[in-house]
């Protein structure tokens, strides 16, 4: 997925920011979509310290011994770097090498996050940046603001040897997709699926297996896969036409092959079509 970055290591913790070096990478971005990289070879990189500045950075975090930091101005003060063009974030799905590509998502997100946090929203006095962790702090009402991450929940829906896929309304075609939703106020992760099921296709589910989780930084996601089964006999869906143009049972044998895909859905549809998808992860 696209977090799977190994044998690289990814390490966020606020205790671990440095000064910058000659080569650590600096991220900016253009829109909230685009990001400014150097592509040479078929691989690509961001501008490195030397080429940028040691003035204003923002640390975001290390991949192994090289730290990424946020540009200036938050990472909008659009340099002019010779060789350097702005991509959308998307390209981040096959741009090699990947750990630069989870870095590039990753960072995209923080900036995101950076930009919006300016003044405080219950009094409108400027915030300061946190001394010990990745936080703002308002000085006046003490309000802490912390990156913004929404729960979601990606849901596989089996019945012996079927799978049921879904098709989203008014989206671009990524080809097949599972149910999906966020989590709402006061509702556990659980109750999400069950309630997603339901309403976007009319179905009851039991036997809910979580799977495994995954950052979706394009979205300021987290994800949570789960398996879960029929419950009954009855296939009929009642289809939510809002959120869904198609949504239909597939046999195992059915499903395209999506090996390597990044993105959670591929995975454990790819795992239910190999047949695995009970057994253990670790």
């Amino acid at each position: 997925m696209v977090q799977d970055i190994a044998p690289h290591v990814y390490d966020n913790s606020f205790a671990h920011r440095r000064a910058p070096r000659p080569d650590d990478f600096v991220l900016f971005q253009r829109g909230e979509r685009e990001m400014l990289i150097r592509e040479e070879n078929g691989l690509f990189r961001f501008p490195y310290v030397s080429e940028v500045g040691t003035e204003d950075l923002y640390f975001a975090f290390l991949i192994d011994d090289t730290a990424f930091f946020v540009g200036p101005q938050k990472g909008t003060a659009d340099p002019e770097l010779e060789g350097f063009t702005y991509t959308d974030q998307g390209r981040c799905r096959t741009l090699k090498p990947r750990h630069l590509a989870f870095a590039g998502i990753t960072g995209m997100q923080l900036m995101r996050w950076l930009i919006s946090e300016t003044y405080c929203g219950c009094c409108g006095t400027k915030l300061e940046e946190s001394s010990w962790e990745r936080a703002f702090v308002c000085p006046n009402c003490h309000k802490t603001t912390y990156p913004r991450l929404m729960p979601a929940v990606i849901v596989a829906v089996t019945h012996e040897d079927k799978i049921l896929v879904t098709a989203y309304a008014n989206r671009p075609a990524r080809g097949l997709a599972l149910i999906a939703g966020f989590t709402e106020l006061g509702e556990t992760v659980e109750e999400t699926v069950h309630r997603e099921v339901m309403e976007e296709v009319g179905i009851k589910v039991k036997n809910l297996r979580f799977y495994k989780s995954q950052p979706w930084s394009f979205t300021d996601t987290v994800l949570m896969g789960f398996y879960c089964e029929l419950d009954g006999e009855c296939e009929d869906i009642v289809l939510d036409e809002e959120e869904l143009k198609e949504a239909r049972w597939l046999h195992r044998d059915e499903l395209p092959d999506r090996t390597g895909e990044p993105a959670l859905t591929a995975e454990m549809m790819q795992r239910f079509k190999e047949g695995k998808e009970r057994d253990p992860l670790f």
